[in-house]
C-alpha cells in the first residue's frame, strides 16, 4: 500500500465578516506549485476525530502555492486548526 498523503488544516476559509468552518484551507508538505495541487482536485480527505473521522472533498485551489480548499461534511472544530488531514481516495 502507498504512504497516504498528509496535509495540516491552515485556516477556514474567511471574509472580511464570515467564518466558514465547513471549508478549510490545506497545505500539502510535498506540494508547492499550483499545477501539483491541481491534480488534487476531486480526491477526497478526512480528519481523525478518535475513532471517527470527518471526511470532505478538495473542492478547488486558493494561491498560487499549491494550497487547496476542501469541503467538509461536517463543520471541523477550532481545535482542528495546525493538524493533519489525510487523502483517503
Amino acid at each position: 500500500m502507498s504512504e497516504a498523503i498528509q496535509a495540516v488544516i491552515v485556516n477556514y476559509r474567511k471574509g472580511p465578516r464570515t467564518q466558514r468552518p465547513k471549508e478549510c484551507i490545506l497545505e500539502f508538505f510535498t506540494i508547492k506549485s499550483l499545477g501539483e495541487a491541481a491534480r488534487l482536485v476531486g480526491r477526497k480527505v478526512a480528519w481523525p476525530v478518535g475513532e471517527r473521522k470527518i471526511r470532505g472533498k478538495i473542492v478547488g485551489l486558493h494561491g498560487k502555492k499549491g494550497l487547496v480548499r476542501a469541503r467538509f461534511r461536517k463543520g471541523v472544530p477550532g481545535q482542528a486548526l495546525g493538524t493533519t488531514v489525510e487523502i483517503i481516495g
